[in-house]
């Protein structure tokens, strides 16, 4: 266990009974007819067949599910299978889906409206409910996704320091703005595009990257170009690349330095901000950030991001300062109340110590399972975020994550999907264990995980 964690009360009802009794479904017993069909429909339309590179199926093979509907920790596909979901939208379903007090908040907030294009006093509330959580989140500032919050983030720290370089690491996604679409995990890294087309070399060539965990390559850098680097960026906790923690100590050195050499320090939690704790995972390693982003979370499963950090920087923002950003739907009352919902629910006494519970007890099944299957892999884990490695005996960086077996995950996938489970479609992404994951359903997933592993060594 990498992180000692603190959600809600008992779980709400899942789509038509527990999802303990979800009956095993084999490659032949599973229907796909209508995943099949809107498939055929959505690739005539949408580039790819998808709105974003991540549900595509092109690392694992197969054809996409079109999901119609999800409760609690399951999820029912557009030809009535039904699984165990361990995609959890990419990490904002931290209470499952369709919690009963989001859905009645949103339904509420929905029937005042939808946006005005004017301030309300729910920004205002979440804006001071994550102040209160992150102690160096002095003020806040609302975008509509975690993209928004990295471009805004760059920006202020290039206004702030009159500097135009940034460093970020190998593996390490901060959504797909063209300065960071350098060396990227996440889509970038599941489709085995280094780089994107269309980003202009100019652009590209502002960005340094490094090894995650080398403390040394970052520090080369600021030797090399004293006065040139902004800002350095980086995940606590990396999940674009499967889940790889951070070295003791590597977080804390790196905020540092970059101090040191008059760089601002970012940490990136859209995906861990109050997913690991509530508040933000840099506290947990002793990191000292200028300034953070967030998402996911905070937004209750809709559309939103935020840049927080300290009053001096964030009043760097237009109408205070010199920074322009600016979004139609920023702050939007909808997304917002999702979010302060949600938010509550999570600081309710053991939340967390749950959420931790279940993913310690899922975590330690699939390892156990692993050894027993012989193959070669492991299982990271920090807190909700799980990846089991195959082909490695250890990832600490996304050097050794490529080196990972994908051919060996694309069978595993394929095989805990016929067991009724729902993982990402890539070796490269987490798992997101939420707090609608009852004993039950983590049980029955280990027990996939068993024989999926045991299947794929066979084969």
């Amino acid at each position: 266990m990498y992180v000692q964690l603190l959600a809600p009360r008992d779980g709400y009802a899942c789509l038509t009974g527990s999802s303990a009794n979800v009956s095993d479904q084999s490659e032949s017993m599973m229907t796909k007819k209508n995943s099949a069909a809107l498939l055929a429909r959505a690739a005539a339309v949408i580039p790819g067949a998808v709105n974003s590179p991540v549900r595509a199926w092109k690392a694992v093979g197969g054809e996409t599910l079109f999901i119609a509907r999800g409760s609690g920790a399951m999820l029912v596909d557009a030809d009535g299978n039904r699984f165990i979901d361990y995609v959890g939208s990419y990490g904002p379903a931290i209470l499952g889906h369709a919690h009963p007090e989001i859905v009645a908040a949103v339904a509420e907030q929905a029937g005042h409206g939808f946006g005005y294009g004017a301030p309300t006093e729910l920004e205002i509330e979440i804006a001071e409910r994550i102040a209160a959580a992150i102690p160096m989140a002095r003020k806040v500032r609302l975008v509509s996704s975690g993209t928004e919050a990295g471009m805004t983030a760059i920006r202020i720290a290039r206004a702030a320091t009159g500097r135009p370089r940034i460093i970020k690491f190998d593996g390490c996604y901060h959504g797909h703005s063209d300065g960071l679409l350098v060396r990227a995990g996440s889509g970038v890294m599941t489709l085995g595009v280094p780089d994107s087309a269309g980003v202009p070399e100019a652009l590209a060539a502002l960005t340094r990257v490094a090894r995650f965990n080398s403390l040394a390559a970052v520090e080369r850098y600021f030797l090399a170009e004293p006065r040139e680097v902004a800002a350095v960026i980086v995940e606590p906790v990396a999940a674009n690349m499967g889940v790889v923690p951070p070295a003791t100590g590597f977080l804390k050195d790196l905020g540092d330095l970059a101090h040191r050499h008059g760089a601002l320090f970012i940490c990136d939690e859209v995906i861990s901000g109050f997913r690991l704790r509530y508040g933000t995972a840099h506290e947990m390693f002793g990191a000292d950030p200028d300034l953070v982003m967030l998402g996911k979370v905070i937004g209750g499963g809709l559309p939103i991001g935020a840049v927080a950090g300290r009053a001096e920087l964030m009043d760097m923002l237009a109408p205070a300062g010199p920074v322009y950003q600016a979004g139609t739907l920023s702050g939007s009352p909808v997304a917002v109340r999702a979010g302060l919902e949600t938010l509550k629910i999570l600081a309710r006494p053991g939340a967390y110590e749950r959420l931790e519970a279940a993913s310690a007890r899922l975590g330690g099944g699939m390892a156990e399972a692993l050894r027993s299957s012989g193959l070669k892999g492991c299982i990271n884990r920090v807190g909700s975020l799980v990846t089991p490695f195959l082909g490695v005996e250890a990832v600490r960086d996304a050097e050794e994550a490529r080196r990972a077996d994908t051919a060996l995950f694309a069978r595993f996938f394929h095989a805990m999907l016929e067991r009724g489970i729902y993982l990402p479609p890539s070796q490269f992404e987490a798992m997101f264990v939420s707090l609608a994951h009852r004993d039950a359903d983590i049980d029955r997933t280990v027990t996939a995980a068993r024989e999926s592993l045991a299947h794929v060594a066979r084969s």
